[in-house]
């Protein structure tokens, strides 16, 4: 589970051949959560309110980074690090 992006506590992972639809996995201290690429939503689990807020707006900045690692992913190809939010 390749990290592709860390800020402010917040570590942002994707899985290699992982199932549809597009997303990433964020973790924040003992929360986890599933977020949706394409509508930049949580799916599954939760992150407290503000750090969910980062995350999301990290989310649509770095949409095309975010597919084009998916993509990557679903080769088993190495991913890039996509930057922080700062």
């Amino acid at each position: 589970m390749p990290t592709i992006s860390e800020f402010y506590g917040i570590k942002i992972y994707m899985y290699w051949d992982e199932h549809n639809p597009p997303h990433f996995h964020a973790e924040y201290a003992e929360f986890k959560a599933i977020i949706s690429i394409n509508e930049s939503v949580a799916t599954q689990g939760f992150l407290p309110g503000k750090q969910l807020k980062l995350v999301l707006a990290w989310s649509e900045i770095h949409r095309a980074e975010l597919l084009r690692n998916w993509e990557l992913a679903q080769d088993r190809s190495s991913m890039m690090r996509i930057e922080p939010l700062r």
